[in-house]
């Protein structure tokens, strides 16, 4: 499921051109590209991606990042989700990634089939409503012999359309 954020209690902080490496720092690309080879390896970092950016171009740096923010400027545009998926599918991203900017109750059911693991809310965006909103697909449809109930399009868990799993 996906987490909601607290910005009074992230640990993550936006880093400054010319901050020292520090644990749970976000990058943005150009700040990566100038410190990915004198970075620690160990060092709980996230990176901050414009939603136009390339994200196959970090393919190689992936394992690096613990975190993966992704921006919505507006709430209707939707470029953030195809790079979630892809980091997922393609990519097998397996660290946090997180939406941020104008995420509204709306988006729970997209964010979560796509691949997000966290979301900051727009300001105006009751926690609460969120939660509720996720539970309505909640058994979206009926679960078959025992399995677990499914979209039927499937999503980066599974991408099998609910017809392909009822018959493996």
């Amino acid at each position: 499921m996906i987490r909601f954020v607290d910005p009074a209690a992230d640990r993550w902080t936006v880093a400054a051109d010319g901050d020292a490496p520090a644990p749970f720092q976000l990058l943005t690309p150009t700040q990566w590209e100038a410190a990915r080879n004198t970075r620690p390896a160990g060092l709980p970092t996230g990176i901050v991606l414009p939603n136009d950016h390339e994200v196959q171009a970090l393919r190689d740096d992936l394992p690096r990042f613990a975190l993966i923010v992704l921006q919505f400027p507006k709430w209707s545009d939707g470029r953030a989700y195809s790079q979630a998926r892809l980091l997922r599918a393609r990519l097998r991203y397996a660290g946090e990634i997180r939406a941020v900017g104008q995420v509204l109750v709306d988006m729970m059911l997209p964010l979560v089939r796509t691949g997000f693991s966290s979301a900051f809310l727009r300001e105006d965006q009751d926690e609460q409503a969120a939660r509720r909103a996720l539970s309505f697909f909640d058994g979206l449809l009926p679960a078959r012999g025992g399995a677990q109930a499914a979209y039927y399009q499937g999503d980066v868990r599974d991408p099998r359309p609910l017809f392909l799993r009822e018959a493996a």
